[in-house]
């Protein structure tokens, strides 16, 4: 529905009307990636494979343009004509939005690691997103650098399973000690290198590269989400930990006599 009437609207397009679009774009695809509503519309439509529905817009306005010309001269456009504009339309959208990720405002860590690879990524015929899997993708999730910056639910980014300074997505994914054997299991199908670029790229090579990154995010991601409703439960846990303000308090405070 947001596209509809394309052709009419899109040359008026603004700055804020592109931002008006963005809105209900981003709530979409963030449902679509099962991401933390925090993610960002770049890292969540790039996830989702679907380009800006600005751009989008622009191939609409295309091939409409080119099925009217042909009308105007009492032709009638033939269905393999109109694919072929429409697919030269489609990789112009693709070069355009490869270009435009070149300099993100939000989401770097997701767009650093899919741009070489986009193409592919939309296109693929297989892979789906699950949850921990896109924490993983995104860095929005169980890591203490999340939890620090955004929700402010960590003191510190360090990270609580082997002390190193920072828990991202990436120490999660190629150094942290405490996911030695999953990690072997790991790079036992995709190889060594674990740079979140290279591993989306054996990612898109075939399904069972697909499925053994999930199923190391799946185990890791939920391991360390046991552990982190662990340290919530805990009554002596600092106070930035609490979920709601008071929230905490009114849990372990003792019965009056």
């Amino acid at each position: 529905m947001a596209l509809y009437g394309a052709p009419v609207w899109v040359d008026a397009l603004t700055a804020r009307n592109k931002i008006l679009l963005r809105r209900p774009q981003r709530i979409i695809a963030v449902r679509a990636v099962r991401g933390y509503r925090t993610v960002s519309w770049t890292a969540a439509t790039l996830l989702a494979g679907d380009p800006p529905w600005e751009l989008q817009a622009e191939v609409l306005a295309e091939v409409y343009r080119y099925r009217s010309s042909l009308r105007a001269r009492g032709q009638v456009p033939s269905a393999d004509q109109t694919g072929k504009i429409r697919a030269l339309a489609q990789r112009a959208l693709i070069d355009r939005w490869q270009v435009d990720l070149g300099s993100p405002v939000a989401g770097s860590v997701t767009v650093d690691a899919i741009r070489p690879h986009l193409k592919r990524w939309v296109e693929r015929q297989h892979g789906v997103l699950t949850f921990r899997l896109t924490q993983v993708l995104t860095g929005h999730g169980c890591f203490g650098k999340y939890l620090h910056q955004i929700p402010r639910r960590e003191a510190t980014p360090s990270c609580h399973e082997c002390g190193a300074p920072i828990d991202s997505a990436c120490h999660t994914l190629e150094e942290c000690a405490a996911w030695g054997p999953q990690r072997h299991d790991l790079v036992a199908e995709i190889g060594g290198d674990l740079s979140l670029s290279t591993v989306v790229r054996r990612m898109l090579d075939n399904e069972r590269c697909w499925s053994a990154v999930a199923s190391f995010c799946e185990n890791v991601m939920s391991l360390k989400e046991a552990a982190e409703r662990a340290r919530e439960a805990n009554a002596h846990a600092d106070s930035i930990r609490r979920r709601r303000p008071g929230g905490r308090r009114r849990r372990f405070v003792p019965p009056p006599p």
